[in-house]
């Protein structure tokens, strides 16, 4: 079954810090680039990074300088550490797989993990 399965999310507080991490099966993984995007209640799902095949990222301006998306590719895993966590960072969070086919879009999607920062 080919699927991307989230985890780490949960509860943080302002300036605290959380690990996403997000396991790929029954697909190729390597020649993917893969992203980390992010819905919050109301809100449209907006991109938050992303890493390309060879390791190159792009980050919301939102999140420059406080989260780091890293990828293993033995593992099959793509991880989004973050940093000074805000109150709106809280959203849902979403591993996806950009497509091979149509790269403006992407073609699979995990099931997310919600993200809740509060004191």
């Amino acid at each position: 079954q080919v699927q991307l399965v989230e985890s780490g999310g949960g509860l943080a507080q302002p300036g605290g810090s959380l690990r996403l991490s997000c396991k790929a099966s029954g697909t190729i993984f390597n020649i993917y680039e893969m992203g980390w995007y992010r819905q919050a209640p109301g809100k449209q799902r907006e991109l938050v990074a992303s890493i390309s095949s060879g390791g190159s990222t792009n980050y919301a301006d939102s999140v420059k300088g406080r989260f780091t998306i890293s990828r293993e590719n033995v593992k099959k895993m793509v991880y989004l550490q973050m940093n000074s966590l805000k109150a709106e960072d809280t959203a849902v969070y979403y591993c996806g797989r950009r497509s091979l086919v149509s790269p403006y879009e992407y073609d699979l999607w995990g099931q997310g993990t919600q993200v809740t920062v509060s004191s």
